[in-house]
């Protein structure tokens, strides 16, 4: 019998009985503002700020708010499963952990509290090449379970062609890249703060422990840490990389490669033409194109394009289980989430991350089986309609 994620709302009224109730909120929509209120107002606003005035985040929000779920009656429900096969991998829901860099400015435990989350739940954790912890070491907190790595595409090659065989060598068996930051955005809450992580050696692991990047150190990092925090910043991105640069992973990369940061039906198709198997539809959260489409507004245009051809997965905007279920009913085949469970680990840390993915999968659960589904896969197009702006 599959595993029902909406029996969660059982467990907690029962511990309602003793006493107990959540240490944080089930309306997941509310973490933000508990966020804002314990951490530090840099960090906060680094995770949750957005590029210009915001209009992009919110576009994100709207793009799902306007379509509405029409439930059927009727229907039999009572045995579900939410499992899809993603990748090639078999899922236990149509969910992962979007990547989150420099995870120690929320919490000491940063990514390894994340991805033993994710692991104890049964979902991927996608780590990114920006986190606070080397890849090793997050790889050994998850034991075997399922692991993929986001690479913010580096200009030395040698340094990218490193980071590829570490993360194969670790265990993950995805490689996400993410192509909508070959710098960074406009970001108010930073600047007005004049914070950026990375220039304080945060968010800098999986360079600092680097063969590749250390051998183009002139001194150890511990010695010059300044140093190392400018070779980083001269490496990061690179605005000058094209669609051919793509042979390049292909040619260090053996497992499946996806492309973070698709958003126009034409920049799909040449992802499929270039050989990759996936597509993230995503403009990272709102944190870099002010002004620009919601990314539920720019699914149903990719999965048209190349639905048949390529694994389309969704970010930015997801913060409720019926978030996810018209995420699929416009042609995705699973969500990330990032900002939620990063709130999730800066308030309670692996306990917090654990909590945002359950009552994610339990709302969905409840929704999926209320709208008169019991797996994903029947989810469609006609479960939704779209209200007027």
């Amino acid at each position: 019998m599959a595993k029902h994620w909406a029996d969660l709302q059982y467990e907690i009224y029962l511990n309602g009985m003793t006493g107990a109730v959540p240490r944080l909120p089930t309306d997941l929509t509310r973490l933000e503002e508990l966020t804002e209120q314990r951490l530090g107002p840099g960090p906060v606003g680094y995770v949750a700020g957005s590029a210009g005035d915001g209009s992009t985040a919110r576009a994100n929000r709207d793009a799902l708010r306007r379509r509405r779920i029409v439930p059927r009656i009727l229907r039999e429900v009572h045995e579900r499963d939410l499992s899809v096969e993603v990748l090639g991998r078999a899922l236990p829901a149509p969910l992962a952990l979007a990547p989150v860099g420099v995870l120690s400015i929320v919490h000491p435990d940063a990514e390894c509290a994340a991805a033993r989350a994710a692991a104890a739940q049964g979902v991927p954790y996608i780590l990114s090449s920006a986190s606070s912890t080397p890849m090793e070491q997050v790889a050994e907190a998850m034991g075997d379970a399922e692991r993929w790595f986001q690479l913010y595409w580096p200009k030395d090659p040698e340094v990218a062609r490193s980071f590829l065989n570490r993360a194969k060598a670790a265990g993950f068996s995805a490689l996400v890249v993410t192509l909508d930051t070959p710098m960074l955005g406009w970001r108010p809450r930073d600047l007005d703060r004049a914070y950026l992580p990375f220039l304080h050696g945060v968010g800098t692991a999986n360079y600092f422990s680097d063969p590749a990047f250390r051998a183009g150190l002139a001194k150890p990092v511990q010695e010059d840490p300044n140093a190392a925090v400018m070779h980083f910043v001269g490496m990061f991105a690179d605005p000058a990389k094209t669609w051919p640069d793509l042979a390049f992973l292909r040619e260090h990369w053996d497992g499946p490669i996806v492309l973070k940061g698709i958003l126009h039906p034409d920049d799909a198709r040449a992802a499929a033409d270039a050989g990759m198997d996936g597509v993230v539809v995503s403009n990272h959260g709102g944190r870099q194109v002010a002004g620009a489409i919601g990314a539920a507004d720019a699914l149903p245009r990719v999965v048209e394009a190349v639905g048949d051809r390529l694994t389309v997965l969704f970010d930015s905007g997801i913060r409720t289980g019926d978030d996810i279920f018209k995420a699929l009913a416009l042609g995705a085949q699973a969500v990330l989430v990032g900002r939620p469970y990063a709130y999730g680990l800066g308030l309670d840390g692996q306990a917090g991350v654990e909590h945002v993915i359950r009552c994610l999968l339990a709302e969905f659960d409840l929704t999926l089986a209320l709208s008169g589904h019991a797996t994903p896969a029947t989810i469609g197009p006609a479960d939704l309609i779209e209200e007027s702006a």
